[in-house]
């Protein structure tokens, strides 16, 4: 009697999960392409960019920002805490190589909160000089008209803000692997169907771009400097005032450089966590997005048809990703990692639901239920 419920129960629920599975895909190859149209004359630039270490590849990614098709002035301020960071030594190395971009390195290690990330962002922007803001975070991928595309969707009538879709990109390894594969396998997609549903309200670290009015009129850094989801924090703000957070149809890339499975599980984690803080009934229900492990279970309990359901849920997450790597030009999926992926996630999802931990830059913090962190050990 309770094997006939278990295969009911988690037949059913994988049978909507791979229904689910079929719809991102659909959405995903149907994704608008068309963008906005850049104002004439386009305003000058200020990108904030904070830093903390190095990883494999920082240079090349800093690179692409000072390359940038944009004809007005920008300028790029990077931002560190500490006078030994090595990230430091990276951008003077940039510096001497684009001596025609304007670049400004700020070392300060001012904390106006306990989020350090908004806290250098807080210090650089003292040095700002434009009034259109870009912030984006330093494991981040871009093409040359990066910037032309964020400031054609700012200038759209209503937009207080523009946040970017990313895929993942692997630095080395199969940790790194792993991690990526998390992006092009599930968050992209759950985004897709959450703005075609109206369900997801996005704002991400990726990018976020305003003007300096309306950074000042959310209360600007200070307002965020105690949020764990400070990307997000920002985006409620704005949509308050009655204004929408934009998303452009082109995705950027965010490299994965996790050399462990401890390193990967703690950056997991504290995404995890934040999104079930966030939204708790929403992350309890996206176990449903899950259908192979679920099938898996009802497989476990003898079904026949759970298990032709398991294989079925692997093929459609395959097509899934395939399709991803398409529209959004993403890295290759391996396919030999895909059922790892498949019972690593749900695994996470449900750690999230148990301790209000994150560790963040080799930094612990707890966090209140409202999303406050507060730091537990240096």
């Amino acid at each position: 009697m309770i094997a006939d419920l278990v295969q009911i129960v988690f037949g059913g629920l994988a049978g909507v999960g791979c229904l689910y599975l079929a719809v991102a895909t659909g959405l995903a190859r149907r994704w608008p392409t068309a963008r906005a149209v850049a104002p004439e004359p386009l305003p000058p630039v200020t990108l904030l960019k904070p830093l903390h270490g190095t990883d494999p590849g920082l240079a090349d990614r800093l690179r692409g920002f000072c390359r940038q098709t944009y004809a007005a002035p920008v300028q790029i301020v990077f931002g560190v805490q500490d006078a030994a960071d090595p990230a430091i030594a990276v951008v003077e190395r940039l510096r001497a190589e684009a001596d025609a971009v304007d670049i400004a390195l700020v070392v300060d290690r001012r904390l106006h909160g306990a989020n350090r990330k908004v806290s250098n962002l807080a210090n650089m922007m003292r040095h700002a000089r434009h009034h259109v803001l870009v912030l984006s975070d330093a494991d981040m991928v871009v093409g040359p008209d990066y910037l032309a595309t964020a400031v054609a969707e700012l200038s759209r009538p209503g937009v207080g803000a523009v946040t970017f879709l990313y895929t993942g990109i692997a630095a080395a390894g199969v940790w790194s692997r792993l991690g990526s594969l998390a992006i092009s396998a599930h968050f992209l997609p759950s985004v897709l169907v959450g703005l075609a549903t109206g369900l997801a309200r996005p704002c991400f670290g990726s990018t976020i771009v305003l003007t300096r009015e309306t950074l000042e009129a959310i209360g600007g850094f200070p307002a965020v400097a105690d949020r764990l989801a400070d990307d997000y924090a920002i985006g409620d703000l704005v949509r308050a005032r009655g204004l929408t957070v934009a998303v452009p149809p082109a995705a950027i890339g965010h490299v994965f450089s996790e050399g462990s499975f401890a390193e990967l599980m703690r950056h997991e984690l504290r995404w995890a966590r934040t999104v079930r803080l966030l939204d708790p009934a929403g992350a309890a229900g996206s176990i449903v997005t899950h259908p192979f492990p679920l099938a898996l279970i009802g497989a476990a309990a003898g079904s026949w048809t759970c298990l032709a359901l398991a294989a079925l849920a692997l093929v459609l997450r395959l097509m899934l990703c395939r399709t991803v790597e398409r529209r959004f030009a993403g890295e290759r999926t391996n396919g030999w990692l895909l059922p790892i992926r498949e019972i690593l996630s749900p695994a996470i999802l449900v750690a999230s639901f148990f301790g209000r931990g994150v560790t963040w830059n080799n930094l612990a913090y707890s966090v209140a239920a409202d999303g406050r962190l507060t730091l537990q050990q240096e």
